[in-house]
Order: structure tokens, then C-alpha cells, then sequence
């Protein structure tokens, strides 16, 4: 007895070790309330700097918003090159990844069509640019604006360095398409060439990690700033345009992509957004495909869509996968600026912008906006560009949207190619749940806890725990 006695401490610390933080602990605000609040805050902040002329509050709110864009840009332009590079080289690893690239691009531009359509009808009913009492003088010409030659010739860039230091997306992409494309012909001998832009990258997705859990406050400087720059005196005259480009992007992401998932993909669309929140909301409110796009990964992982396919198919819609900036949203610019410049538009001029959206969709491939698609497709259509200007004041409202529906796509169409390639991991995407990105690791690897503290379901199928993850870097 005396032995039992002496030893029936020791295994008592344990469960107060366990116990004694659950009490202690103060608990942490989940991501999604940081959001709304910083939302809330902005809007508050914003219309205080406004009405009570505050010049220190709004230029404070225009630093905060505008220091949180331009942390996104830090990273954006390596975290693109490698992240396209190195899926690339992951394709080695997939059967059939000729076959998966080009079901993924067939989607990515049947999505595109669906949703250039429901911008247009939309567009015909409402007549957004009807009566709002603007006039060709209130606009001016871009500093830049898109064309077909640009978008042809600019996809080579003159050399390696201006495309990371102006931030040229798409020739990025184009670096990365030939690195990616040669380590495969290398075979081996690009070994240590992968292992090295495996490494940046993961060091890229932690880095952009601390940025996005920034993003709370992002969201009340940058709303702040459109509150304190334009107020309430906009909801007049772009008060149609705007509820078009909210009901177009809102039918896409909860009409057409359920659907698809439905229908050809057989799976359950209500899980599909049960684990692609995460995802779906940063978008909103950061305004970035590319800056979500580790949290678009990690949701498409954990839906069931294989590792290997799922680097190659997010980096590549994150850049190219744009139906809210590039298909709803021209559709209607082009409406409403005709309809403001007295432009009469054609079935032929209809035409031309179901075949620029369709096809020029990469020419979006930036941090935020859709400025160059709309020039594109106004340029395209011969309207004035001045068109362009009208649209400035209110684009960081509906840019908001717009990238939530882009990243809802760029997660979607992976899941629908997964679901009928029969590659989807079934078991993964029923138990995959929603996680709260405060409780996620930086390198994206791993399960997280959700917001209950319980474990959730990994990209393999799996149960992961809510300890804390091996230190192992992730996989590109």
C-alpha cells in the first residue's frame, strides 16, 4: 500500500497541467468577430473623419489600410513565382496531370461564360447607368489601361527583375510556367533547385501567414478610407450598378457554383462552404486572390482535393480565375458606361464581351482591382475610357465581393475536377469543418483547431489534433 501510495502522485500533475490553462486562459476572439468588428470600427472611424472633418483620423485610417495592402504586395511576387514553379513540379507526381490541367482550365472557362452571362442579363433588366444623374465629365481616363497588344506583348517580360518590382503578375506566372516546365525536363538534376523553392516558399507562406492575421485591422483602414473619401453621397447615383454587381457575384457563388458541385461534382455544395469559409471571407475583406490564396489552398486540402493537384490548381486560379473581377464585373462596367455615354450596344458588342471576359480573364492577374480587365474590355468595345473614372470611387465596395467570388471559384472548380476525376477524398470533404485562422499554424500545414477548440478533419481524411503541429515546413 505504501507503494501505491508514493506513487499515486505522480500521475496527478498531469491532468492539472491540462486543466489549469482551459480556466486561466483568456479566450481568443474568433478571426470571423475580428473582422466584423474591424468592419464595424471602420465604418464608425470612417464617418466620424468625414463628417466632423477630422483630416488626422482619416489620413491615420488611409496608413493603416494602405500599410496592410502593401504588406500583401511584399510578399505577393515571390510567393507567385514559387508557388506556380514549384506546383509545376508537383504535377510529376499526379497520374493523369495533363489530363487534370486541362479539366481544370475547361472549368475555369465555363464558369467564366456562366457568370458573363448572369452579368449581362443582369445588366439588360437594370440598366445600372440610367438616371444616376452622372455625365461623361464626371470621369477621367486611367493613368493605365489594358489592350489586346499590351496583354499579348506583356506576357514576356524584358527582363527578370522589373516583373517582381512593378509587380507584373502575369509575367511572373510566365517565369514561373518556364522554371516549372525546365526542373521537369531536368529530372534529377533540378533536385536541389526544388528543394531550395520548396524551402522559400514555405518561408513565403509563414511570412504571409502573420500578414493575413493582420488583416482585421486591414479591414478598418481600408474601409475606413472609403467612408472618409466618398461617405454615403455615392449610394445615389451607383446605387443600382452596385446592387447588380453584389446580386451577379452573390448568384455565382451561391446559385451557380452549388449547382456544378451538385450536379456534375455529386457532392454535398452545403460542405463545400462549410470548409471554404475561411477562404471565402479573408477575400472579402483583404480584396486579394493571391493574398488568400495559402488559406485557399489549405481549405481545398482539407475538402478532400489531393495535395499534388491542389499547389497546382489554386496558385494557377488564384492568377487567372477571376469571375467576379473579370466576368460579372466588365459585363455591367460595359453596360453602365455605355448607358452614361449615350453608347448604343449590339449583339456583336454583347458578343465581344463574353469573348474578353472569357479569354482575357489572365489580364486581371494582380493584388486587388479589376481596373485593367475593365479598360480591356472598354478599349475592346471602343467606349471612352474615361468610363473608368466613374467606376474609381466606388470599386473598393464591390472589389470586395468581386474577390470573394473569385476565391470561392478558384476552391470550387478544384473540388468539381477532384469529384469527377474520382480523386476527391470523400471521407476528408464530409468531416471537413470551417477553422478560425487565429488557431491555424503559419506554415499551413497540418490540422487546426476549429472554433470550438475540437479537432477537425485533415486533407487526408484523418483526425488532426488541436496540439500544436511538428515544426516540419510545408510542402509547396
Amino acid at each position: 500500500m505504501s507503494v501505491s501510495t508514493s506513487s499515486s502522485p505522480s500521475p496527478a500533475p498531469a491532468p492539472a497541467p491540462g486543466a489549469s490553462p482551459s480556466r486561466s486562459r483568456v479566450p481568443r476572439v474568433p478571426f470571423w468577430a475580428q473582422i466584423l468588428a474591424g468592419l464595424v470600427l471602420g465604418v464608425l472611424l470612417g464617418w466620424i473623419a468625414r463628417s466632423a472633418d477630422v483630416t488626422w483620423l482619416g489620413t491615420a485610417l488611409d496608413r493603416v489600410g494602405g500599410t496592410f495592402v502593401q504588406l500583401l504586395k511584399l510578399v505577393v511576387a515571390p510567393l507567385v513565382f514559387f508557388a506556380i514553379a514549384i506546383s509545376i513540379t508537383n504535377l510529376r507526381n499526379v497520374s493523369n496531370a495533363a489530363r487534370l490541367a486541362g479539366r481544370t482550365l475547361m472549368w475555369f472557362l465555363i464558369t467564366s461564360l456562366i457568370a458573363v452571362g448572369i452579368g449581362l442579363t443582369i445588366g439588360l433588366l437594370t440598366s445600372p447607368g440610367a438616371g444616376t444623374g452622372l455625365n461623361p465629365a464626371d470621369g477621367e481616363r486611367p493613368e493605365k489601361s489594358g489592350s489586346w497588344l499590351d496583354f499579348l506583348t506583356g506576357i514576356i517580360p524584358e527582363n527578370v527583375i522589373t516583373p517582381f518590382t512593378e509587380l507584373k503578375v502575369l509575367q511572373i506566372v510566365f517565369m514561373a510556367a518556364v522554371v516549372g516546365i525546365a526542373a521537369l525536363k531536368l529530372g534529377d538534376r533540378a533536385a536541389p533547385l526544388l528543394s531550395f523553392g520548396e524551402a522559400v516558399l514555405a518561408l513565403l507562406q509563414k511570412a504571409l501567414w502573420w500578414v493575413i492575421r493582420l488583416a482585421p485591422l486591414g479591414t478598418l483602414g481600408l474601409i475606413g478610407t472609403a467612408v472618409s473619401e466618398y461617405g454615403w453621397d455615392l449610394l445615389g447615383p451607383y446605387a443600382t450598378f452596385t446592387i447588380d454587381v453584389y446580386i451577379g457575384c452573390l448568384l455565382v457563388m451561391f446559385g451557380v457554383y452549388p449547382l456544378l458541385l451538385g450536379l456534375v461534382g455529386k457532392v454535398n455544395p452545403v460542405q463545400f462552404y462549410r470548409g471554404a469559409w475561411p477562404a471565402i471571407q479573408l477575400a472579402f475583406v483583404s480584396r486579394s486572390s493571391v493574398g488568400t490564396m495559402p488559406v485557399t489552398q489549405k481549405v481545398t486540402e482539407r475538402l478532400g482535393v489531393p495535395r499534388e493537384y491542389a499547389s497546382f490548381a489554386v496558385p494557377f486560379g488564384a492568377t487567372t480565375k477571376m469571375d467576379g473581377c473579370a466576368a460579372i464585373y466588365p459585363a455591367l462596367a460595359a453596360i453602365f458606361v455605355a448607358e452614361i455615354f449615350g453608347v448604343s450596344l449590339g449583339l456583336q458588342e454583347y458578343l465581344l464581351i463574353v469573348f474578353v471576359s472569357v479569354i482575357g480573364s489572365a489580364a486581371t492577374a494582380g493584388l486587388t482591382g479589376a481596373t485593367v480587365m475593365t479598360t480591356l474590355t472598354l478599349s475592346t468595345l471602343g467606349l471612352p475610357l474615361e468610363g473608368v473614372g466613374l467606376l474609381l470611387a466606388i470599386d473598393p465596395i464591390l472589389d470586395m465581393i468581386r474577390t470573394a467570388t473569385n476565391v470561392a471559384g478558384q476552391a470550387a472548380v478544384p473540388v468539381l475536377v477532384s469529384a469527377r476525376e474520382k480523386i476527391l477524398d470523400t471521407d476528408a470533404y464530409a468531416s471537413a469543418k470551417s477553422f478560425d485562422i487565429n488557431d491555424t499554424d503559419d506554415t499551413g500545414d497540418g490540422a487546426a483547431a476549429d472554433g470550438t477548440g475540437g479537432p477537425v478533419s485533415d486533407a487526408t481524411g484523418g483526425k488532426g489534433s488541436a496540439a500544436p503541429p511538428s515544426p516540419a515546413p510545408a510542402p509547396a
